[in-house]
């Protein structure tokens, strides 16, 4: 059964939504974190469950990671989310950004062995990354060190960067 719950941020309030955990029984494993007006962020579907309950661990994360007293999530994501293949070999490079460090698309793309023309193809599986924050896609900038899409809006991709000390990074390449 798909839960889901909100919770208020200095992004605005997120939806979590999560299926029950396959490795930790009454545990949730996240499937979704999404903003406000996210382009291609989750909606509330009929037969979910309303479980605040159910995220209570991950929430507390959250706000800890929002108060600059967590650098890196421990969270399960659920086995069957959607994505690619390649998407999930994008995601898993997103997954190994450390706090408070920027890689650009590039080097993203180098590092899962993509071409330089995948790049652009790096930057959509980025974009369709189904996990914002916990999953820090907003660590990934241009090559001259600019902020670049980020399906929440710049504006929370700047404020992310700038709680981890980010702001003013050279990229990885």
């Amino acid at each position: 059964m798909t839960v889901y719950a909100t919770l208020d941020s200095p992004l605005g309030e997120l939806l979590l939504v999560g299926v029950e955990s396959a490795t930790a029984p009454g545990g949730t494993a996240l499937v979704s974190l999404s903003v406000p007006g996210q382009k291609g962020g989750a909606v509330v579907q009929d037969g979910w469950r309303l479980a605040p309950e159910a995220f209570a661990g991950i929430a507390a994360q959250l706000r800890a990671y929002f108060a600059g007293e967590l650098t890196r999530f421990d969270i399960e994501y659920a086995a069957d989310a959607p994505g690619t293949d390649f998407q999930r070999r994008v995601w898993a490079q997103l997954d190994a950004l450390e706090y408070g460090t920027t890689a650009s698309y590039g080097e993203i793309a180098r590092r899962i062995g993509a071409s330089s023309v995948q790049v652009r193809a790096v930057g959509t599986a980025i974009g369709r990354n189904p996990l914002l924050v916990v999953r820090p896609c907003h660590r990934v900038i241009g090559s001259d060190g600019s902020l670049k899409g980020y399906a929440g809006g710049l504006e929370r991709k700047e404020a992310l960067l700038g709680l981890e000390g980010a702001l003013s990074p050279t990229p990885t390449s």
